[in-house]
C-alpha cells in the first residue's frame, strides 16, 4: 500500500482500535505486534523510520554487563535472551561479537561495586579483575541452557598483549565473553515493519506525519509531504516517541490534564573511524574497556571501519543532539588511553552520530545509575478521550520483548487475545536462512542471472530477501553507479518498496553509504536524480533537497561538502577497477 492509499484508507474509514505515535524500533515493534494479533492499527511517525536513537544505537546486541552494578538482574536476564532470538531470527543482520575486556586492576572497583549496588554511592569507579570475573560468572549462568556461545575466558598480560600488542602496556590482564552486534538496525526496523504491514488491511504506517489534538477534542494526522489533514478515531494510543514523549503528551493533553515528566533521556555519541592500524589492533574483537575516569567505552570493527563511542550527557532537546566537539575529544581521548601507539587523524573520522537514549525520568547526578529497563504507564485522557499508554525506557536489544509487553496491555484493554508469539518468528531476510549461503548465493545467482560477485553483496544487504531484489534488478535494464557496489536498479527497489520520500531515508538508513563512509558527492547526485524522477520534482525541489541533505550531512555527521567531493576521485577509481575486473 502506498501512501496515497494510505491516506485515502483513512478518510474512508478514519476509527482505529490503536494509534501508535512513533515509528522507531520500539514503535515498530508494538505496531508489529498488534498487528499480527489482527488488530486494528496505525502507526504514525514524525520523520522518517528508525530515524531517531533507533539510528544512532552503539551497533551492540548485547545483555548489559554493566547493569548487573545496578542490581538489573531482570533485565540482563530478558536482555540476553532477546539477544539469543536475534541471533536466530535475523541471522542476516545479528552476529556474534566475542569481546574483550582489558583489566588494568585486581581488586579495585570490588567494594566500590557493593555500596553502588546498594545505593551508597552514584560515582563511576574502576573495576579490577574480581569484579569483572565475577560479572561475566553471572552472564554465563544467565545463558547456561541456552549455551549458544562460548564462555568466558580469562588470560594473563602475557597472552594479552601477544593478541593485542597496541594494547595500554600497564594492562594486567583481559577476559573474553561473548555478546553480538547488529549491522543494519535500521533496515531490521523496516523488515518489521514491513512484517506488520504484510499481516493485512487493518494494519497501516505513516512516515512524515504527525498527530495532535485540536480544539474540538479530535485527533488530527498531517501529512508533512502533501500537506493533507485527517481526523482519526482511535480507541487507545500508544505513544513511543522515546526521548520526545513527553513533547509529544504535549500535542494530545490539554495542560491541565498533561502528566508529569516522564523522561530524563541521556545523549550517546559515536564516532566511525577509518584507519587501517586500529582495524587491524582490534584482531576482530571489540574492545570494552574504561576510561581512566572509570566510565565504559566501546571500540569494535563495523563494515570495514571501527565504531568508537560513547558519551552519556543529559539532554533537554531530543531534536538538537549532535556530536559535539568536546564529546569527540573525550572519545578520541579514551581511544588514546587503551590503545596509546595509534594516532587518529581528524581526516580519519568519516562519520560521527548521535542519539538520545529514552530513559526514566530521574534526579540521579550520575546517568550510569539511571535505570535502564522499560515499563509502560498509562494516563488517562478523560472527557471520553481514549487513555495513552506511554512506553518508558527500553534499548534496542529488547525491542520485541518491550513490545510484546505493550501490546499484550493494549490487548487486555481492547478486549482481545494474542493469537500468536513473536519470540521464534524470524524476521525479514532471516526468513528460510539457508545453512550453507554459498550454495543458496550460487543458485539464486544462475535462477536470476545475476553474477555471484552481485548476488553475494545482495545477500549480505538484504540475507534471503536479496531474491526479491535480485528479481527486480534482472527484470528490467540496469544501470551503473558512482559506488561501483550498487547499481539504479537496486536503489530504485528502495525507493519503491520502503516509504523512501527523502534522500536521507536512502542514503543514512536504507543503505550503509553514509555510516561507513562511503558516499561521495556523485553518489549523492545520482541518488537524487533517480529519487527526483520517482517523485516527479522539479527543479527547484530538487535543488531544495539536495541542499537541505548535505546541510544535515554537515551538521549532524561532521561530513561536508569537501569531503564529499574528495571521495570522488577515490569511488571513480573504485568503478574502474571493478570494471576491468569483470
Amino acid at each position: 500500500m502506498n501512501r496515497e492509499e494510505t491516506l485515502d484508507g483513512l478518510r474512508r474509514s478514519p476509527k482505529v482500535d490503536v494509534c501508535v505515535i512513533g515509528g522507531g524500533i520500539n514503535g515498530i515493534s508494538v505496531f508489529r505486534e498488534l498487528a499480527l494479533q489482527g488488530v486494528s492499527v496505525l502507526l504514525i511517525e514524525k520523520h522518517d523510520y528508525c530515524s531517531g536513537a533507533s539510528a544512532a544505537l552503539s551497533r551492540m546486541v548485547h545483555g548489559g554487563l554493566r547493569y548487573l552494578e545496578n542490581g538489573e538482574f531482570k533485565l540482563v536476564r530478558e536482555s540476553l535472551a532477546e539477544r539469543d532470538r536475534l541471533l536466530r531470527n535475523a541471522p542476516h543482520y545479528v552476529a556474534p561479537l566475542p569481546t574483550t575486556v582489558p583489566v588494568f586492576d585486581i581488586v579495585s572497583g570490588l567494594g566500590n561495586g557493593v555500596v553502588r549496588f546498594l545505593g551508597l554511592t552514584r560515582r563511576p569507579s574502576r573495576r579490577g579483575a574480581i569484579a569483572i570475573k565475577a560479572g561475566l560468572s553471572i552472564y554465563d549462568f544467565l545463558t547456561r541452557r541456552r549455551a549458544m556461545m562460548p564462555q568466558h575466558q580469562f588470560r594473563g598480560r602475557r597472552k594479552t598483549l601477544a593478541s593485542w600488542p597496541a594494547l595500554n602496556p600497564d594492562v594486567r590482564s583481559s577476559a573474553t565473553y561473548y555478546d553480538a552486534w547488529v549491522s543494519h538496525p535500521e533496515r531490521l526496523g523496516i523488515e518489521l515493519l514491513d512484517d506488520g504491514l504484510s499481516s493485512g488491511p487493518q494494519a497501516q504506517a505513516l512516515n512524515y506525519a504527525e498527530i495532535s489534538a485540536d480544539r474540538a477534542g479530535r485527533y488530527v494526522v498531517r501529512d508533512t509531504i502533501g500537506g493533507a489533514s485527517i481526523a482519526i478515531r482511535p480507541t487507545l494510543i500508544i505513544n513511543a516517541t522515546g526521548g520526545w514523549i513527553d513533547i509529544t503528551n504535549s500535542t494530545l493533553f490539554s495542560p491541565e490534564a498533561r502528566p508529569a515528566s516522564l523522561m530524563g533521556g541521556t545523549k550517546g555519541s559515536h564516532l566511525i573511524i577509518d584507519n587501517a592500524e586500529l582495524y587491524a589492533a582490534l584482531a576482530g574483537h571489540m574492545i570494552y574497556y574504561e576510561n581512566e575516569d572509570g566510565r565504559i567505552c566501546i571500540l569494535f570493527p563495523y563494515l570495514g571501519k571501527v565504531l568508537v563511542g560513547s558519551t552519556d550527557i543529559r539532554v533537554e532537546n531530543p531534536e538538537a543532539v549532535r556530536c559535539e566537539v568536546d564529546e569527540r575529544d573525550y572519545i578520541l581521548q579514551s581511544l588514546s588511553f587503551v590503545l596509546p601507539g595509534i594516532v587518529i587523524r581528524p581526516e580519519d573520522i568519516s562519520f560521527q552520530f548521535s542519539g538520545v537514549r529514552p530513559l526514566p525520568a530521574s534526579t540521579d547526578s550520575f546517568t550510569g545509575r539511571i535505570p535502564r529497563d522499560h515499563f509502560c504507564t498509562v494516563v488517562e485522557a478523560g472527557d471520553g478521550k481514549p487513555a495513552v499508554l506511554c512506553m518508558i525506557g527500553g534499548k534496542w536489544t529488547t525491542f520485541r520483548s518491550f513490545g510484546e509487553l505493550a501490546a499484550d496491555l493494549a490487548l487486555e484493554r481492547l478486549g482481545k487475545e494474542r493469537k500468536l508469539s513473536t519470540a521464534d518468528r524470524a524476521i525479514g531476510g532471516g526468513r528460510r536462512f539457508p545453512l550453507d549461503r554459498a550454495v543458496w548465493i550460487a543458485k539464486v545467482a544462475a535462477e536470476k542471472g545475476i553474477p555471484a560477485t552481485r548476488m553475494a553483496t545482495l545477500f549480505a544487504r538484504y540475507g534471503t530477501e536479496a531474491e526479491a531484489i535480485a528479481s527486480f534488478i534482472a527484470a528490467g535494464p540496469d544501470t551503473n553507479m558512482p559506488h561501483p557496489d550498487y547499481s539504479a536498479r537496486e536503489l530504485l527497489f528502495l525507493i519503491r518498496n520502503e516509504a523512501v520520500e527523502r534522500l536521507d531515508d536512502v542514503l543514512l538508513r536504507r543503505t550503509t553509504l553514509a555510516v561507513t563512509g562511503e558516499l561521495s558527492l556523485q553518489m549523492v547526485d545520482a541518488v537524487l536524480d533517480l529519487l527526483a524522477t520517482e517523485k516527479a520534482w522539479t527543479p527547484a525541489q530538487r535543488s531544495s533537497e539536495r541542499h537541505r541533505f548535505l546541510t544535515l550531512l554537515r551538521d549532524r555527521h561532521g561530513v561536508d561538502e569537501n569531503t564529499l567531493s574528495a571521495r570522488n576521485e577515490q569511488r571513480s577509481m573504485q568503478c574502474e577497477t571493478t570494471a576491468k575486473s569483470g
